[in-house]
């Protein structure tokens, strides 16, 4: 088995601030590889940092994600919908990145896309729908994001579902057979510049 190693050019001391820490059996309901997660010890899987920075009622997060596999899966977040309709808009700092992005209503799949994005790209989360970063290359991705202060990451959703719709593996991308109903998987290109202005982000479009 592949130990996930991190590499953080010691953010910690750069950006001033204790990271959260995401642990893989914090992950375990919603991992592909059942059968590798029996015998995986409790790995460290990402680090987030909240609030780098902050413009207006708008905060930054930066999160680190290390190269590695979860048995048969890329390591990934575990995946969250924002809360009351709020946008959030990310970029990719360092590495590459998969950015798994569904709507969903109980089983059902109503739409879900990749958007595949390097260093310098952005992309804008839209209204209701759930995202999972995804790094699939053998760099630490680092990604960076705005988000409305008072947002909050509802997890529920992809909890109850043991995941997203898709899986992403050496074998490629497998459909989650806990839904019901799932549309084929499209994808999408990411922005190549940063918008200019984030009141976007502040609008609930609930």
């Amino acid at each position: 088995m592949k130990k996930l190693k991190f590499k953080i050019k010691n953010y910690n001391l750069k950006l001033k601030t204790k990271p959260e820490i995401r642990y893989l059996y914090d992950m375990k309901d919603v991992l592909y590889d059942k059968k590798w997660l029996k015998t995986a010890p409790n790995l460290k899987l990402y680090h987030v940092y909240r609030g780098i920075k902050r413009k207006d009622d708008l905060r930054y997060d930066i999160t680190i994600i290390p190269a590695g596999m979860l048995g048969k899966e890329f390591v990934k977040t575990k995946g969250n919908r924002n809360w009351k309709g709020y946008q959030e808009l990310y970029t990719v700092l360092n590495g590459e990145a998969l950015f798994l992005i569904q709507k969903t209503k109980g089983k059902t799949v109503k739409d879900v896309f990749v958007i595949k994005a390097k260093k310098g790209e952005w992309i804008i989360i839209p209204p209701n729908y759930l995202l999972v970063i995804i790094n699939p290359s053998g760099k630490t991705l680092e990604t960076g994001n705005w988000v409305l202060e008072k947002n909050k990451n509802i997890y529920e959703d992809i909890e109850k579902m043991k995941g997203a719709c898709y899986f992403y593996t050496k074998s490629g991308w497998i459909k989650n057979k806990n839904y019901k109903i799932v549309p084929k998987l499209r994808f999408k290109k990411p922005l190549e510049k940063m918008p200019k202005n984030l009141e976007f982000l502040k609008k609930s479009l609930k």
